[in-house]
């Protein structure tokens, strides 16, 4: 092998490599996260039939309880365990040593009151406030003796107070001041609830209770085709569903279940390649769009596939349409579209209940596309976001009643899980800045931020230059419509419009749009000093950009405006007038490059048109045709588009637009025959 010859071959075709190297690994990435496990090929419900055929156990499999049989039996064992107290043999020293500091040995009734205290401590003094289960009994545990009592058999705080009044009474000595009310203060209870064993207690139990009930036997009918799944049906088949998944498949297996997955990966990455390349191969040659695109679909189904491994959370709440939003702002509808189903399919083949989740996903992102198909304004994202949690909402109901059967059957936890992830769609505006940043692409919010009139650039050329700035407003208008009626992104044809002649604020009366009086600057200038001016709003315009930080987006329509075109009026003035000097075409030829894009194409039409309508001494329907034909045939003739995606089919109706446009502007009438 030619080593010599295989290194010039990858450093000529590195974008081509680098682009399989991000289609391929994004294949293998995904793939690597998906679970690579046995799938259950059944889909069912409670009381619809089965469809498919007769369905015997592959193997001895258990039966496993219903979550809610489960909780029910958490709950029973939770409500029955009786709490656990420990005695302080502590407290009736302590009570009795407060009693006769506060009361006083010598006070009367002191001896009647250590007796009521010793009563007291005899029977048991519990605060049953800390309980948090309630209880008609409890367990005592004195070291290591535990034994069961009714809670009627001590006092409680509750009672307390009555007990002592009880014993006062009793003994006679009710009439001594101030025994009763210290009493209540200084006894305290004895009693003391153990949290901590309790609920110690309370798990042994849980651990005890078994998840399973019977064995279903290799061979044994489980479900025969046409029959209607009872409750108990769909309980045994969901079971085999939990066994299956739960197997370890052996290397054989898991080898052919990772080329299941990694065929099913490399068709849907494959199907989305092929769309890039038949209607965006724009974003498919560059490789920052190229490398956004990829890493969008590779975090989402990466992040799926964490929430999927994670028991205690729904995937519900995964936000799958941050990425038709995102992808819209960055791209288009078709790419975002095309983007979510695709992306939806491949993790539709490991989430639970397939349909369902696909189903949902694929109708929720529509929704969020549809949504700001037109995106002009960023609160548009949040309306997005409400439309995205009805759709789901809808979707969901729709499917639960399917399902269930009753509609006191749908799940609130669900509902909550879906508006989680409705909180975390919200994530799109931060996410669209950092990829701005990092990746150096333009979102659609960008843009509709530009196209404000009170943009420092703008208004700088409506107060310098503007005529210029009226110019770059009909421009606007006739690319807008044009591209609109061709098919590409109308808004950055708009932006790219209005910033196109940015560099003539420096020079503004040397531009004739600009001119308010007969004095004409050029007049002083030799021919090709005049085109070197004219010539140099471009290169200042991309420097203006990119001093006030205009998107590589919107400096594409600044460098290309003009293409490789001649500046005929000053290059044909200096042939006239200097017939036998031989002159450097380069003085009188914009640097270029040509236009490289639809949008780009599409605005140096407009711009060439505008400022010649300008210029006809008559505005009627046929010096406009002629005009507008003339201009885009040389500019076609001088090879100005080779490099667009654009047909002739689309430049015909680019031209009837702006013929149309053009004659509504300058308010062409049609000449009806004489005498009607």
């Amino acid at each position: 092998m030619n080593i010599r010859k295989l290194f010039i071959d990858f450093s000529t075709r590195h974008d081509l490599y680098y682009r399989l190297f991000i289609i391929i690994g994004s294949i293998f990435v995904i793939t690597s996260y998906l679970p690579n496990q046995i799938r259950f090929k059944y889909e069912f419900n409670e009381g619809s039939a089965w469809n498919y055929e007769d369905l015997k156990a592959p193997f001895d499999f258990p039966v496993f309880k219903p979550e809610a049989e489960l909780e029910s039996e958490r709950r029973m064992i939770s409500q029955e365990q009786p709490p656990i107290f420990r005695p302080d043999s502590t407290i009736r020293k302590k009570t009795l040593d407060t009693f006769s500091k506060n009361y006083g040995e010598t006070t009367p009734g002191y001896k009647e009151g250590q007796t009521i205290i010793g009563n007291i401590y005899t029977k048991g003094f519990i605060d049953k406030s800390q309980i948090i289960v309630p209880s008609n009994t409890f367990i005592l545990n004195d070291g290591g003796k535990a034994r069961e009592i009714s809670f009627n058999e001590v006092l409680s705080n509750n009672q307390i107070a009555a007990f002592i009044e009880q014993q006062l009474i009793r003994t006679n000595t009710e009439h001594f001041p101030g025994l009763l009310k210290e009493l209540q203060q200084s006894v305290k209870p004895n009693f003391i609830y153990d949290e901590e064993l309790t609920l110690t207690a309370i798990n042994d139990k849980l651990a005890t209770i078994s998840p399973t009930r019977g064995i279903i036997s290799k061979g044994s009918l489980i479900a025969k085709k046409g029959i209607l799944l009872s409750k108990e049906d769909a309980g045994i088949i969901e079971s085999l569903r939990i066994a299956v998944e739960k197997q370890h498949p052996d290397t054989a297996t898991g080898i052919f279940s990772y080329i299941g997955y990694l065929l099913l990966v490399s068709i849907s990455i494959g199907i989305l390649v092929i769309f890039l390349w038949i209607l965006r191969k724009d974003i498919l040659l560059d490789n920052r769009k190229l490398t956004l695109l990829f890493l969008l679909i590779v975090g989402i189904c990466m992040l799926f596939t964490v929430i999927l491994h994670k028991e205690r959370i729904s995937i519900l709440v995964v936000p799958l349409c941050i990425l038709p939003l995102v992808t819209r702002a960055f791209f288009d509808t078709r790419t975002a579209l095309f983007t979510h189903v695709l992306t939806t399919l491949i993790l539709g083949t490991v989430a639970p209940n397939g349909f369902e989740f696909v189903f949902m996903q694929i109708i929720a992102g529509m929704v969020a596309i549809f949504s700001i198909v037109n995106l002009r304004r960023r609160a548009q994202l949040f309306v997005a976001v409400t439309f995205i949690l009805l759709s789901y909402l809808v979707c969901f109901a729709g499917l639960s009643l399917i399902n269930e059967g009753n509609i006191s059957e749908i799940k609130l936890t669900s509902i909550g899980w879906l508006g989680g992830n409705v909180l975390l769609t919200l994530l799109t505006y931060p996410l669209i800045y950092f990829i701005e940043k990092t990746f150096g692409v333009t979102s659609d919010f960008t843009l509709i931020e530009l196209t404000d009139f009170n943009n420092s650039l703008l208004r700088e050329m409506s107060l310098k230059a503007p005529g210029t700035f009226q110019h770059s407003l009909q421009v606007a208008n006739l690319a807008e419509a044009a591209i609109y009626k061709i098919g590409g992104n109308s808004l950055l044809v708009r932006v790219g419009a209005l910033y196109h002649d940015i560099g003539k604020i420096d020079m503004p009366l040397y531009f004739i749009e600009n001119q308010s009086t007969q004095m004409n600057p050029h007049d002083e200038l030799s021919f090709d000093e005049s085109a070197s001016i004219i010539i140099s709003h471009v290169l200042n315009g991309i420097e203006r950009a990119r001093k006030n930080n205009l998107p590589d987006a919107v400096i594409d329509f600044i460098r290309t405006h003009h293409g490789t075109m001649m500046v005929q009026y000053f290059y044909q003035s200096y042939l006239k007038n200097y017939p036998d000097k031989i002159v450097n075409e380069d003085d009188f030829r914009y640097p270029g490059p040509k236009p490289f894009s639809r949008e780009t194409a599409v605005l140096m039409m407009a711009d060439s048109v505008e400022a010649s309508a300008r210029s006809l001494p008559v505005h009627d329907s046929e010096s406009i045709d002629k005009l507008v034909d003339k201009i885009i045939n040389h500019q076609i003739s001088s090879d100005q588009f080779e490099n667009c995606d654009i047909t002739y089919r689309d430049i015909t109706a680019i031209k009837r637009i702006f013929k149309k446009m053009l004659s509504s502007i300058y308010h062409v009438r049609i000449a009806y025959p004489s005498g009607n």
